[in-house]
């Protein structure tokens, strides 16, 4: 059993969101005094860029926790009070390749975090893909943290995306679950964000009572606006807070942040002191339906079929 609360952000399309996410709530939660690690798993390297650090400046990266026997403390720096990175380097993208012959190399992230780590938290930073690195990532995760643009064709590969996190859970991670839904670059004018977090909705909601691994995910009710500033700080290798802390995109986070630590702490301890509210829109909570039956299957947001989201 890791001693960390771990979730894997994760989205197999690209430019959703992900590595704003880890960086940005990570600083907030950070900055609320929580002791928090990200970690990024992507060859990309772009949570490592956003953070101020360039790629293989350490001189241990999660390649190095992965591939050698480097423990995973080691490849941890501390960035910000509270807040720590395991870096990444392009190497990554080899990691595959040079894992084939390896035995176990689905949980070699997991049992490299399954020391005692002094942090309350971790949030891994996904690469674009359901490949080995996203399977390291799901089998040493907790919970699931999904950033989804909402548009039709993000549900198209939300399903698939579930299908993996299904298969993890039967034959890797027993106590892998969903967490939720992030909804990011919301535009509150358009109705087809409407739309989608209606089918987003009625998806989840049929899934209560079930055993598949999001029969309790949540759609988190403090989404992300567009914002341009949010788009702007990685290039100056700084979270929002540092940034442009007056801008929607911090409001934002910050109060994602609050919901964050309230359903953390409604799941394993006393909730946070709430944060100083903020102008941030928010998308209504789900209205509370009948458990479905156990056997049911969940109806796609997409199709209105049985199955997962995406599925025809």
């Amino acid at each position: 059993m890791l001693s960390v609360k771990t979730f894997a952000v994760i989205n197999q399309k690209g430019g959703v969101g992900k590595t704003t996410t880890v960086a940005n709530l990570g600083a907030a939660i950070a900055a609320r005094g929580h002791d928090i690690c990200l970690v990024d798993l992507d060859p990309q390297a772009h949570l490592t860029l956003h953070l101020g650090i360039e790629p293989g400046q350490p001189p241990l990266s999660t390649y190095d926790v992965l591939l050698s026997d480097a423990s995973f403390a080691a490849a941890t720096m501390l960035v910000a009070p509270h807040l720590s990175v395991a870096p990444a380097v392009i190497d990554l993208a080899a990691a595959e390749i040079e894992l084939v012959t390896t035995v176990g190399r689905e949980q070699i992230l997991r049992d490299k975090m399954a020391a005692h780590l002094p942090y309350e938290f971790a949030m891994i930073d996904c690469p674009p893909s359901l490949g080995l690195l996203t399977l390291n990532a799901l089998a040493a995760a907790d919970e699931v943290f999904i950033p989804l643009q909402p548009h039709f064709l993000a549900l198209q590969g939300l399903g698939k995306l579930l299908e993996t996190v299904s298969l993890v859970q039967r034959r890797i991670n027993p106590r892998l679950r969903v967490a939720g839904v992030l909804l990011c670059m919301y535009e509150t004018a358009t109705r087809l964000a409407a739309e989608v977090v209606a089918d987003l909705r009625a998806f989840f909601d049929a899934a209560r009572g079930t055993h598949v691994p999001w029969a309790n995910a949540r759609i988190f009710e403090h989404y992300i606006r567009r914002n341009v500033k949010l788009a702007e700080c990685p290039s100056y290798g700084k979270t929002i807070f540092d940034y442009e802390p007056a801008s929607n995109g911090a409001q934002d986070y910050t109060m994602l942040a609050e919901e964050f630590l309230a359903v953390v702490g409604a799941a394993g301890g006393p909730a946070p002191a709430p944060l100083e509210a903020s102008a941030a829109p928010v998308v209504e909570p789900n209205p509370p339906q009948a458990d479905a039956p156990a056997e049911a299957e969940t109806p796609s947001p997409a199709t209105g079929q049985a199955g997962t989201p995406g599925q025809a």
